[in-house]
């Protein structure tokens, strides 16, 4: 293998070319274009893995519909502060795709983004009395204004007609439905910012690279060897590195040798949708209808019939049905998880395993599952459906974070969480921060770039520095939507009118 000498030293080292890494780039770029940012990515173009538009759901997650951010509490009130989080994080990307849509560097946000209404639909006695108690305790705050309920069959079929059709009438019934919803395509959008970003000067993309080796230098920074599509060699050092590859950020933290990866591992989870491109079908259906969880699954397995809208056609989804396999990326390797196994996060995985027998039996069950069992659950939601018009497609892969943590009681040892969300891991001297976990990921990239900055750039966030400019992109920095009404209904005026979408 021939190793080249090293590169000019860079500012900034992004690994991987997803959404993440793009948002951070853009927003960094932004702030101070004098900055030398490359970008490594080991595949032949951006946005490959779980940014594609068909590796992921696209409802551009503003906490409208899903009910895991919903749960009940003991006493039967419902807990929305979830949802309020999420919600107002997807504020933040709505606010930077704004700016970059006014400033001409988005010429056209219906390349990526589109109205969508986001719908919650449940049946049966119980589940209605859930989403009539959810509707009180969602609509009665500024963050849902606008949030509309029904129990009459003939109001949801306005709303969704598939959902309705061949249904049962006297099936209990309801819905709630958000006229502000999107559809978004992050693979389109993550095209997009990185194609921005190869117009500054200052910047680079280096596809079918992948990173081999991360090592300290000298100086505290960091040196980053990539191996090219030949196998060779090439340094790359860098100030400051984000490991922003998805499923592939594990591995690459753990390679890092920083003492705060020690004992987090990761737990992959794969997916299997049901796609339709039925033109008479997708055409009736304008909207994204999530229903209750199976008891025991994974967040990203909330079934959902979708209406997406990639590269201008129009089609359907339903799905994900969960699945198993041992890689920690869609283009990765079966060796991946077992390769991922060190002594300090083997007993937080066994820990894991133990304490969430109910994941690991759904698991088993949906891999057993048939393609008419996968259609069954497919009927729930659209009891018309004809099998022949849909067709398997495989979603993205995705990691859920097990992160070790001190048990509790006088025997204190080291346990393992599985988190269900996303977590930054970052190095004692801020020089390197990884992004792992899944949902709502995408959703809320520059929610998490934001984090990345206020974490790893604080001494550069000052009024003399780039805090005047940062509020130009993302006006309501520092201000807390939940609280302040005004300000969120200021915020999503401007942001629907610049990036066409609906406002109430």
């Amino acid at each position: 293998m021939t190793t080249f000498s090293p590169t000019p030293p860079r500012d900034v080292v992004l690994i991987g070319a997803g959404i993440m890494s793009a948002t951070l780039g853009v927003l960094l770029k932004e702030l101070d274009p004098s900055l030398s940012i490359v970008m490594l990515e080991a595949l032949s173009d951006c946005a490959q893995e779980s940014s594609d538009g068909w590796n992921n759901a696209g409802t551009g997650h503003a906490a409208n519909c899903e009910l895991n951010y919903t749960p009940q509490r003991a006493d039967g009130s419902i807990d929305i502060s979830k949802a309020l989080q999420v919600n107002t994080e997807f504020d933040i990307s709505r606010q930077l795709w704004a700016y970059l849509v006014g400033r001409g560097a988005i010429p056209d946000p219906r390349a990526f983004l589109h109205p969508c209404p986001h719908m919650s639909l449940v049946w049966g006695e119980e589940n209605v009395a859930f989403l009539r108690q959810r509707y009180q305790a969602m609509s009665a705050h500024h963050c849902y204004q606008g949030m509309e309920y029904s129990e009459d069959p003939a109001v949801i079929a306005q709303w969704a007609p598939l959902i309705i059709e061949g249904r049962d009438p006297a099936q209990p019934i309801a819905a709630t439905r958000m006229l502000t919803g999107t559809d978004v395509d992050y693979g389109a959008l993550t095209h997009l910012l990185v194609s921005h970003l190869n117009a500054q000067p200052g910047f680079e993309v280096r596809y079918n690279h992948r990173v081999t080796d991360l090592a300290r230098n000298a100086d505290g920074g960091w040196q980053i060897t990539a191996e090219d599509g030949a196998g060779a060699s090439q340094c790359w050092p860098a100030r400051f590195v984000f490991i922003g590859a998805g499923g592939g950020a594990l591995p690459l933290l753990q390679q890092s040798g920083i003492p705060e990866a020690k004992g987090y591992g990761g737990f992959p989870v794969s997916g299997i949708w049901l796609r339709c491109d039925v033109d008479a079908i997708s055409q009736r259906h304008h909207a994204k209808v999530y229903g209750k969880a199976a008891s025991g699954s994974p967040p990203m397995s909330v079934p959902h019939l979708d209406t997406r809208i990639i590269g201008g056609k129009q089609s359907l989804l339903f799905g994900p049905y969960a699945g198993f396999s041992t890689k920690f990326l869609k283009h990765g390797s079966l060796t991946d998880l077992f390769t991922s196994l060190t002594h300090s996060n083997i007993i937080p995985l066994l820990d894991v395993a133990r304490d969430n027998v109910e994941l690991t039996e759904y698991l088993i069950g949906q891999v057993m599952q048939s393609a008419d069992h996968q259609f069954a659950a497919l009927k729930e939601f659209f009891p018309h459906a004809r099998q022949q018009d849909w067709k398997k497609a495989v979603a993205g892969q995705r990691v859920q974070t097990i992160a070790p943590h001190e048990s509790a009681g006088w025997f204190k040892h080291e346990e393992g969480k599985l988190q269900f969300g996303t977590e930054l891991v970052s190095a004692a001297d801020q020089s390197l921060v990884a992004l792992l976990g899944a949902s709502p990921g995408a959703s809320t990239a520059a929610f998490i770039a934001l984090e990345v900055l206020q974490r790893c750039f604080g001494r550069q966030l000052t009024e003399a520095g780039w805090l005047p400019k940062l509020k130009t992109i993302i006006p309501t920095y520092g201000i807390d939507l939940k609280q302040d009404a005004e300000a969120c209904r200021r915020s999503r005026a401007a942001t629907a009118a610049l990036l066409r979408i609906d406002n109430v």
